[in-house]
């Protein structure tokens, strides 16, 4: 952990990624400090970037996103002048919840989920092939999700 964290931010930092919606009271009381100070630890930590923001964590499979597929996609010589074309139009695709550039023998990484495979397929064919450079696409399809967390080890 960086030093410019002192030992009551981090507590405030692993307090938040539990559960965010606490009031600053209830934060200030698990990590042994009084509200005012906290409040303005957390406002600093909001400010410098520390907390990108505050959301909820929804269940994906309660919503009927059953499917999750990891995709590689490698894109072609003339396509990986343009890297940042294809950075862009993936940006436009809500069932793309991440996008890793790589380095290896694939160009990018993508956490695509659906309702099924065969809303997977639809996406597959419709938008993420017919993107300009793509050269080949690999899709596994998971089973099932031992962990899933959003927390940092802090």
């Amino acid at each position: 952990m960086p030093s410019l964290l002192d030992e009551f931010e981090q507590k405030i930092l692993r307090v938040l990624q539990e559960d965010a919606a606490l009031s600053t009271s209830a934060i200030a009381s698990l990590v042994g400090l009084s509200p005012s100070p906290c409040w303005r630890r957390i406002d600093r930590l909001e400010r410098e970037g520390y907390i990108k923001k505050r959301v909820a964590v929804l269940d994906r499979k309660k919503i009927g996103l059953d499917s999750q597929v990891f995709a590689q996609v490698k894109l072609n010589a003339h396509g990986r002048a343009n890297l940042d074309e294809f950075s862009k139009a993936i940006l436009d695709f809500p069932e793309v919840l991440e996008c890793h550039v790589l380095m290896g023998t694939v160009d990018f990484m993508l956490r695509v989920v659906t309702a099924d495979i065969y809303a997977y397929e639809r996406f597959f064919f419709e938008k993420l092939s017919s993107l300009p450079g793509v050269q080949e696409i690999n899709s596994i399809v998971a089973l099932s999700e031992i962990k899933s967390t959003t927390a940092l080890p802090i």
